[in-house]
Order: C-alpha cells, then sequence, then structure tokens
C-alpha cells in the first residue's frame, strides 16, 4: 500500500494536482487498488481552484492516514499560504513523516517556506526561478522538467508535475509500472519516459 497525500488551497492551479493525481489513481488501478490518493486541506468545505475548478478535500490536517507521499501543489494561492503559519507547520512536520516529498510549480516556494527545501537543489515554473533562488539556501535548477535530491522531488510549472509523478511511481514501484502507467494514460511526452533519460545535474 502506498498512501499519497494531496495538499490543497484556495488559487492552487488544478493540473498541479490533478496530473500528479491522475498518475496516482492510475498506478493504483494496475495495481488492484493497492494504493490510496487523498486530498487534504487545512478545513473541510470546498475550494475554489485558480481556474474556477471547485474541489472538496477527502480530510484535514487533523484527520488524515499516515502517508507515504506529500504533494505540495502551487498556483497563485501559494504566494497567499506563504504566509499561512498552519499550513506551513503541516507541511514541516508531514514532510518529515514521509518517504517522499514533492512539489509541483510555486508549490516549492511552500517547501522552501517549511525548511523542507533548505541546502537541496529544487525547481519550479520558469517564470519563478529567479524569485526562488533570492530566497537563498536553495540551489535553483533551471533545465530540468523536474529535480530529485534526496527524498525531496520537485517540478517546473503545471504540466511538469505529471513527469514528476510518473518518475516517483517508477522509483516506488519500478519503471515498467511507470510505463504501462503512461502506455493508460495515452500520455505521450518526447521523451515517452523521463527517468529512461539521464538527469540534468
Amino acid at each position: 500500500m502506498t498512501s499519497y497525500g494531496v495538499l490543497l488551497y484556495e488559487g492552487v492551479e488544478e493540473l498541479d494536482f490533478v496530473g500528479p493525481w491522475e498518475v496516482f489513481a492510475v498506478s493504483s488501478l494496475l495495481r488492484k487498488g493497492a494504493d490510496q490518493a487523498v486530498l487534504i486541506a487545512e478545513r473541510p468545505e470546498p475550494l475554489r481552484c485558480i481556474n474556477a475548478m471547485r474541489v472538496l478535500p477527502d480530510r484535514t490536517f487533523d484527520d488524515h492516514p499516515d502517508l507515504d507521499v506529500l504533494l505540495v501543489p502551487g498556483g497563485s494561492g501559494s504566494r497567499a499560504q506563504v504566509g499561512n503559519p498552519v499550513l506551513i507547520d503541516w507541511i514541516a512536520r508531514t514532510s518529515k513523516q514521509v518517504s517522499w516529498t514533492a512539489g509541483v510549480c510555486t508549490g516549492t516556494f511552500l517547501l522552501h517556506k517549511a525548511g523542507v527545501a533548505s541546502g537541496r537543489r529544487v525547481t519550479t515554473h520558469r517564470l519563478f526561478h529567479d524569485t526562488l533562488q533570492a530566497r537563498g539556501e536553495v540551489t535553483v535548477v533551471t533545465d530540468a522538467r523536474y529535480v530529485v535530491d534526496g527524498d525531496l522531488i520537485t517540478s517546473q510549472g503545471i504540466s511538469a508535475g505529471i513527469d514528476m509523478a510518473l518518475w516517483l511511481i517508477g522509483a516506488l514501484h519500478g519503471r515498467d509500472h511507470a510505463r504501462r502507467v503512461r502506455e493508460h494514460m495515452q500520455y505521450e511526452p518526447a521523451p515517452p519516459y523521463l527517468a529512461d533519460e539521464p538527469m540534468a545535474t
């Protein structure tokens, strides 16, 4: 059983979390329901995403199951959430309890604020590379769709989260499984599965 916790908040970018969610869901389907993905927010009421989608969290910070993976998406709402001590503290605590912490797009700023990215190689949306680097204590990689540093993986903007999630399930369950997930999704990037290519350093 692999348990994926996907953070939500007001103004989150839809594809930042829905893209990886699809990867996790298809992975579970192909593993005969062996995994679970859970949408987690500070409060239980519906949230409005950046492009007006409304989403209902499954669990809150206080009642979610034990997690193996924490996914922190970005979006314009991440600017406000950097100043939310409850959310930042939850990320800091939860990241210490999981096997993998993942950030998509400007979700990396939340990981930075929580101290999770301190001293690490990371990436974010290309429009925010310089802004993140200026915050210090990180090395921002600008020429990779996603970057793996120990148990932290971060991706560039929006659709790059799908590539990152495919790499992650490949790390967890094998590259052949990740390829099957990609084929089931009919996701055809170039190269077709980035874990087969050298990582940028």
